[in-house]
């Protein structure tokens, strides 16, 4: 009984040694593992894939250069999307659990900037319900503007005496739980903000600020229209990829407030005339 006790410990460890060790992937074959990713996810970083496969970034960059021609991948700025990603578009709910640390220094750095008595757009992105949730919680007395239905739904399980609310109506998208079409559009041109603060899809390398959805962009657009000063909220991720819709040129900024962005990023940003600010 002992023997045997012995004798399977010690296959056992053998077999652990045997498993451990790995084959170098050919690249044909990782090539083919890194595509099936960004299938599965929807994107891929040049980091990730030099950690997950031991590979150097040239050699990634290679990689993914090579699975751009066969037409699997569409290359962004360090890393690669779904060809024609452009068009995805997450809900707001899981959009709620991505970039949260970067969401949150940027609501901080936004509501800094707004003065009591203020009207404030916010749009539908997560990173403004983030900037709404701030305001609730300094209780500044302020008016918000907004086509998002979480944001509207801060006021039935909030106390906030100072805080007013003007919510567009239209027409539903279930998806970013957001008012959109001719009717959201007629109420913000009825109005006029002192600031707006939204955030965007992607932008573009030559300053063009984009969404997946026509929709949503017309109502980013006509809120850019009626603030005094517009405020793009964006995190680095926002310079690698493209929305379908075009809202917009950066140079109908007021100014940015930027997280981990590359420097041509900010660079495209500036030379549109709009005033950057790390946060």
């Amino acid at each position: 009984m002992i023997k045997a006790e012995r004798k399977g410990v010690f296959l056992g460890k053998n077999t652990h040694k045997k498993s451990s060790r790995r084959r170098p992937l050919v690249p044909e074959e990782r090539r083919e593992r890194i595509a099936r990713l960004v299938e599965e996810s929807g994107s891929v970083k040049v980091a990730m894939l030099e950690e997950k496969f031991g590979i150097s970034p040239m050699t990634a960059r290679r990689d993914l250069l090579a699975l751009e021609r066969e037409g699997r991948v569409q290359r962004t700025h360090g890393g690669a999307i779904l060809p024609g990603f452009a068009g995805h578009e997450d809900s707001f709910q899981r959009r709620m659990g991505e970039n949260v640390v970067a969401k949150e220094r940027l609501a901080r750095a936004a509501v800094g900037l707004v003065e009591a008595g203020e009207a404030v757009f916010i749009d539908s992105s997560t990173t403004a319900y983030h900037v709404a949730k701030r305001l609730f919680e300094k209780g500044l007395r302020v008016t918000i503007l907004t086509n998002c239905v979480p944001v509207m739904e801060l006021f039935s399980t909030n106390r906030a005496p100072r805080m007013g609310l003007v919510g567009t109506g239209g027409s539903l998208r279930r998806l970013t739980l957001s008012f959109v079409g001719p009717h959201a559009v007629r109420t913000v041109n009825a109005h006029f903000a002192d600031k707006l603060f939204f955030s965007v899809k992607g932008v573009t390398p030559d300053g063009y600020l984009t969404d997946p959805d026509p929709l949503e962009a017309e109502v980013k657009r006509a809120m850019i229209e009626r603030s005094e000063e517009p405020i793009l909220l964006v995190d680095g991720s926002k310079f690698e990829r493209r929305g379908l819709s075009a809202i917009a040129h950066a140079s109908q900024l007021s100014r940015a407030l930027v997280v981990d962005a590359p420097e041509e990023g900010i660079r495209a940003l500036q030379e549109a005339g709009v005033e950057v600010r790390r946060v």
